[in-house]
């Protein structure tokens, strides 16, 4: 039975976490310079050089790179049991930005640990997952208990919609050969009290939205009232999309009936742990949540389509807002879809609303991209039995199941190329890990416990 514990983990990998913590290896979508700033090539070497310090029979370590295209680090472990598949694990070494101010002692890139929670940005979403995947197979092989052939496939473009993952899955197709079961470490945790394995991730579409009426800023005492405002044009546009009352998403291509199974989980977790979507939140006294009840929160989270405006341009801070009437607004939409939407119809939706018969005339530019959403297939029985015995053994209790709100375009590019393969999805992203916010955390004894339940399943996939 693997048995990695927390000081294993501490005197195996924390160093070397922590040191990729300081790195502000950001995604592509915000580091328009990555390459030039060379950030994403120094966390990817010190993953490789940790890589290569492994005590495994039979492996080998490289760093695949494309031109124009972030690299990918392949661990390829050779099977110590006599099976001809693969076992891929998935995760990302590159980060979302910080976001805004980090509470007090803390910050994105000087990693502080309190306690058994490590805080910087990427250590939870995606860090963890290079040494997570690489201490599973090394306890396994310490314990003698036999794997397939195991691939470690960690990139460098998730935060971006995995822009470059496809071209490095076509260019490593042969190298992953004959895949069947794939592990993805990218994933969430409603609790650190058991494993969770995700059955559903949302897609999602981001558009790039710029609403143009003026050459240059004009005072607004001259041209208000008379030149149309772009907030306005702005507003109207959105509006198109969103019912600015209910949140509610009017575009019938971003909708998608809820399966029975799915809405009868949904009440089985609200029955188990309430309200817990709502607990989770840091919610300002007297704001008043979406959603009637516990579980359909949970369904709002998982499988009904959303509009977030993340990020906006053209508009000055308040302390050097002057009277102005400003030439242009941009928005960054983030649209997230149910996962059974496809995000290319989606995509076109959105840029036909937003860019047909515009207010006032106003010049409207469009950029959208999108990524479809993931359900995982059903459990064949041995898997069924490796998840409880896997979580049972390193947790003390059987796995939780769920859908989540994000989206890992892997797992749905993967589906399509391998389909009928076994999907696990899980991870440590559990509450107040603040993926992509402020205080990113990882629960140091949850990545142990997922690193072992991990090596669980690889093990009984080798005697399956």
């Amino acid at each position: 039975m693997p048995d990695l514990t927390l000081a294993d983990f501490e005197n195996k990998a924390l160093a070397t976490l922590t040191n990729y913590a300081t790195i502000a290896c950001l995604s592509p979508m915000f580091d328009d310079q990555w390459e030039a700033n060379g950030k994403i090539e120094e966390a990817i070497e010190l993953l490789a050089t940790w890589a290569r310090a492994r005590t495994l029979g039979s492996f080998e370590v490289e760093v695949h790179r494309l031109e124009g295209r972030t690299p990918v680090l392949v661990v390829s472990v050779e099977a110590t049991a006599p099976t001809t598949g693969t076992v891929v694990l998935y995760g990302h070494l590159d980060k979302q930005p910080p976001l805004g101010d980090w509470s007090e002692g803390l910050a994105p890139f000087t990693p502080v640990r309190r306690g058994d929670r490590l805080y910087a940005r990427g250590v939870a979403d995606d860090g963890y997952s290079t040494f997570s995947a690489l201490l599973a197979l090394e306890s396994l092989e310490a314990n003698a208990i036999a794997h397939a052939r195991c691939v470690v496939l960690i990139e460098a473009s998730e935060e971006s919609g995995s822009s470059d993952l496809e071209f490095y899955l076509d260019a490593l197709r042969e190298h992953l050969g004959q895949v069947e079961l794939m592990i993805c470490l990218d994933s969430g945790a409603l609790t650190y009290d058991r494993l969770w394995v995700t059955t559903s991730l949302r897609g999602v579409v981001i558009a790039q939205l710029r609403v143009a009426v003026l050459e240059q800023g004009v005072h607004s005492g001259s041209a208000s009232g008379v030149a149309p405002s772009s907030f306005r044009v702005l507003r109207q546009l959105l509006d198109r999309v969103e019912d600015p009352s209910t949140g509610e998403i009017l575009l019938r291509e971003m909708h998608a009936t809820i399966p029975e199974e799915h809405a009868r989980a949904a009440d089985e977790l609200a029955d188990e742990f309430g309200d817990l979507i709502a607990e989770e939140l840091p919610t300002l006294e007297g704001v008043r949540l979406m959603g009637g009840s516990a579980a359909e929160r949970i369904l709002r989270r998982t499988w009904w389509p959303t509009l977030s405006v993340t990020g906006m341009g053209g508009i000055p801070a308040p302390e050097l807002a002057g009277n102005v009437l400003r030439p242009f607004t941009s928005a960054v939409l983030s649209l997230r879809l149910p996962p059974t939407v496809d995000a290319d119809v989606a995509s076109a939706a959105l840029e036909r609303v937003l860019g047909t018969d515009v207010p006032s005339g106003a010049q409207v530019t469009v950029n959208v991209e999108g990524a479809d959403g993931w359900v995982a297939p059903a459990l064949e029985p041995w898997l069924e039995d490796a998840l409880d015995e896997a979580s049972s053994a390193a947790f003390g209790r059987a796995p939780g199941f769920t859908g989540e709100g994000g989206s890992i375009p892997f797992l749905g590019s993967l589906a399509k190329r391998y389909p009928g393969v076994q999907f696990v999805a899980t991870g440590v992203l559990g509450p107040h890990s603040n993926a992509h916010g402020i205080d990113e955390m990882l629960d140091l004894p949850m990545a142990v416990g997922v690193t072992n339940a991990v090596a669980t399943v690889i093990g009984a996939h080798a005697k399956k």
